[in-house]
């Protein structure tokens, strides 16, 4: 059943209790800086924010499925119809580290975007892109003649902190676009659809789970996000503790950039991994199907291919393990394997593979480690199951066995994401291990890794304690210099926030 973005009256609708004074302040200055630079009110505001993942890192873009939960941090935008001759859009930031910028609308084409260029507001025209694209599918007018528009833009999700700034930023866009060209209501699941496919303009073979867990996202719970056979999301409670249960966010202030390092980071990652598919289903002589994977196949693909055709199990946890076995046994080049090795067990040219896997996202490798991505995905995702069964058989007041079960599924996770993913960091590690040693159940990396942030699973009664503990033990040591407001910001308590939301401003 469609289920549209809800239309708030208020940013306490929003928020928790904690932060509503703050955002009520940030929401009306938003308002009045856009009076004051456009001249006039502004139609109405979308918000979408960022996300952390608890577990099930880099399986997303595989179709498997993951644990997000959205956060305070935010994108609002301001957003005012324009009436020029010719449709423009002027689109600004209350930060003015990223400039203001204008752009005319080509009717009836597709809007331009250079995704070689790391540029703020292209992600604005991601989003409006997917939007028009969208709207000539329905076969509406406002798809071959979208409105101009005047924008001011403030952000609260730190960019290059895992967290997601990048597809809050393109939701939102993605909603006001819509919202701008007519659409009264929109349904989630298509922002959603829409928002996954618009990121990709940038640059970016991204998954799914930021735009689910920034649209979909329900205050006071996780999602559980499916991607097969379509996309669904089952909120998620966390059981009841003695002390109570708290995930707490650290940064590392290590920049992890998608977009920049993709080439040998995030995209090469996405094409070792539909390499991996691609060359299993050639060793068993099956065909992998079309799917919603960036590259267009998948491991999840693999396997439901290969449990259709030589039946047994149809036990997800055990499919997986024998998909694990599988691994080990036919990609069994630890070292990686070069271009011409994957050539010749596919049957055919590297200029044929170049071609399919390497060019809309182009990227950088000696070697494919084929073997450690693969172990990475089936792995990570037989922990996203344990974790869920885990959560689905709790009962209603939960001992300290039992976090110490789940958070261990969260310590295997950041270890499999350092060994065999490759995406952790040093200053990641170090977080993590001293969360442990203080009392943390589970740690690990979030997000794409690389950097960024860290998040953890702890008793509220070891917050300050481990606070304490990062102070002297990282940030004093490893990022010294840091100003007070820096470290303020650099730890932060969290509970599960509420997704994409519109108002319309009062006249």
């Amino acid at each position: 059943m469609a289920e549209p973005v809800p239309l708030v009256s208020s940013p306490n609708e929003v928020y928790p209790e904690a932060a509503r004074a703050a955002q009520a302040q940030r929401w009306e200055h938003l308002e009045s800086k856009f009076l004051e630079l456009y001249g006039r009110k502004a139609d109405f505001i979308s918000r979408s924010p960022g996300r952390v993942n608890i577990i099930g890192e880099h399986i997303d873009y595989m179709l498997y499925e993951v644990l997000p939960m959205a956060v305070t941090v935010d994108v609002l935008l301001a957003v005012s119809v324009s009436n020029f001759s010719i449709p423009t859009v002027r689109i600004t930031n209350v930060n003015s580290k990223f400039g203001p910028r204008t752009f005319e609308l080509p009717p009836t084409r597709v809007l331009e975007i250079d995704s070689s260029e790391h540029e703020w507001s292209n992600y604005f025209k991601a989003g409006l892109r997917g939007a028009i694209e969208l709207l000539r599918k329905k076969g509406l007018a406002a798809g071959n003649n979208p409105v101009g528009m005047d924008i001011l833009v403030d952000g609260t999700v730190p960019s290059g902190a895992g967290l997601s700034s990048s597809a809050a930023l393109v939701c939102a866009s993605a909603l006001a676009s819509l919202v701008a060209n007519g659409e009264e209501k929109v349904d989630k699941k298509e922002l959603v659809n829409l928002a996954v496919v618009s990121e990709r303009y940038v640059g970016v073979n991204s998954g799914g789970m930021d735009q689910s867990a920034s649209v979909l996202g329900l205050e006071g719970n996780a999602l559980y996000i499916k991607f097969k056979p379509s996309l669904d999301a089952k909120p998620v409670s966390f059981p009841k503790s003695n002390p109570e249960l708290t995930f707490v966010i650290a940064k590392s202030f290590v920049q992890a950039d998608k977009h920049t390092t993709g080439p040998v980071n995030y995209n090469l990652r996405v094409v070792e991994c539909t390499l991996a598919a691609t060359v299993l289903a050639k060793k068993h002589e099956l065909t992998l199907p079309e799917d919603n994977g960036p590259l267009g196949s998948t491991l999840r693909g693999f396997q439901d291919t290969y449990f259709a055709k030589q039946g047994g199990t149809t036990d997800h946890e055990e499919q997986l393990q024998k998909c694990i076995d599988i691994v080990k046994q036919d990609l069994s080049k630890d070292e990686g394997y070069t271009i011409e090795e994957i050539t010749k067990i596919l049957g055919i040219s590297i200029e044929e593979l170049t071609q399919k896997y390497m060019t809309r996202f182009p990227i950088r490798a000696e070697r494919f480690q084929l073997r450690n991505r693969a172990l990475h995905v089936f792995t990570e995702s037989l922990r996203v199951f344990k974790f869920m069964h885990f959560l689905d058989n709790a009962p209603t007041e939960v001992s300290r066995e039992f976090l110490q079960k789940i958070g261990n599924l969260m310590n295997e996770s950041q270890t499999s994401c350092r060994d065999l993913f490759d995406c952790s960091c040093p200053e990641l590690d170090v977080l993590c291990d001293v969360a442990r040693a203080h009392g943390s159940y589970g740690s690990r990396l979030t997000g794409a890794g690389w950097g960024g942030c860290s998040i953890h699973l702890l008793g509220e009664d070891k917050v300050d304690e481990i606070r304490r503990a990062w102070k002297t033990e990282y940030y004093d040591k490893y990022k010294p210099g840091l100003s007070e407001d820096q470290l303020g910001n650099a730890i932060v308590v969290s509970k599960p926030g509420s997704g994409a939301v519109l108002y319309k401003v009062l006249e």
